[in-house]
């Protein structure tokens, strides 16, 4: 029996396909889908997909004894979010699609909130925040928790979690199966050039939990992102709306600025050693000049962030120590992708690689 939610009557709510998309996540994925199971949404009025790349644990296992679940196993050798988002939606039938990564767990209201939000004139997708969940465990939790979401109205592009219309799916063909990274920006532009808006409400959509303590897997996330910003910028080319630019050219400035100063500085010094010591005068300003643009930020942006950001003093000087280094392996992502796409070889994910999470919360 259908229950009234928010003096909503339940019968006027149209299906929505949870589409649950992972690789090797035995330890968060049953807590994902009973979130599903447990929100406000009529029960009988969802449809839960999961969508395995190619796991190498328990995942699918998980899934399948799960009551009410359909399950996709892709067993890619370098399964994509992508490719495993569209065999989701199109395994469906449902007028309205969630995605989900494995690793989140759904707020209870927000299927209603994104319900009534998408069904405004010309809304596309609408999307809510994503809250980490432990935000406080390690630094990296916490660099992660400020940067997922984007101020609530009007948005240019939505994240891995967003509530969109099939029809928006079946006009621009879905995702790029190709990319391993800023998949759902691309889609986003691409959505945006049908005519369609993108709403960011001001509520929680999801919780997550990033669990990042080590710097191997912060480094692992920002070459990701610079290989995803070089990737959208270069299908993006061409379109008026320079979706990322600013983005764009902050890593080419200063972090293709920093490693060419730099290897500029290894050379005259290796001249300074073996031909003259005049050498190393150039060698130190170009150092300087490396040093200076790798650390812009620490030196002379933390009253910015501090402002802008609600942050305290030395909270301001973490989030500007991030901004310095970040950049760093961004620009190597960024290397990357242009240098697979000319010896066309792209970067690609590898199941084996998709560690679990350590703990399930």
């Amino acid at each position: 029996m259908l229950r009234t939610i928010n003096n909503i009557d339940p019968s006027s709510l149209p299906d929505i396909d949870c589409v649950v998309i992972g690789v090797n996540t035995e330890a968060t994925l049953t807590r994902c889908l009973q979130s599903i199971r447990d929100c406000e949404y009529p029960w009988e009025k969802l449809h839960v997909i999961y969508v395995d790349g190619g796991s190498m644990d328990r995942s699918v296992e998980i899934a399948k004894s799960t009551a009410d679940i359909q399950v996709i196993s892709l067993g890619d050798r370098h399964p994509t979010p992508g490719r495993g988002r569209n065999a989701g939606w199109r395994a469906g039938h449902s007028p309205l699609i969630q995605f989900l990564d494995s690793d989140t767990v759904l707020e209870p209201d927000w299927l209603t909130k994104g319900v009534q939000a998408i069904y405004s004139e010309k809304t596309g997708a609408v999307q809510g925040y994503r809250k980490e969940m432990h935000p406080d465990t390690t630094v990296f939790n916490w660099l992660t928790s400020l940067e997922w979401n984007g101020p609530a109205g009007e948005a240019e592009a939505f994240g891995g979690d967003v509530l969109i219309r099939r029809k928006i799916l079946e006009e621009t063909g879905g995702y790029d199966e190709i990319m391993v990274g800023g998949e759902d920006p691309e889609l986003s532009q691409r959505v945006r050039d049908k005519g369609w808006r993108i709403l960011q409400l001001d509520t929680v959509m999801t919780h997550h939990d990033i669990a990042m303590f080590k710097i191997s897997q912060y480094f692992k996330r920002a070459f990701r992102s610079g290989y995803g910003f070089a990737a959208v910028i270069d299908k993006g080319a061409g379109r008026e709306r320079r979706f990322w630019f600013i983005e764009f050219r902050r890593i080419i400035v200063r972090g293709g600025g920093t490693l060419f100063f730099f290897v500029t500085a290894i050379c005259l010094l290796i001249m300074a050693f073996f031909l003259h010591s005049l050498f190393f005068i150039p060698c130190f300003i170009s150092t300087l000049l490396a040093l200076v643009l790798l650390f812009w930020p620490r030196l002379f942006r933390v009253n910015a962030f501090r402002d802008a950001m609600d942050l305290t003093e030395q909270q301001a000087r973490v989030y500007a120590w991030h901004c310095s280094l970040v950049v760093f392996p961004d620009i190597l992502g960024v290397l990357r992708y242009y240098l697979g796409k000319i010896a066309k070889s792209p970067l690609r994910n590898t199941p084996g690689k998709h560690k679990p999470h350590t703990k399930a919360t």
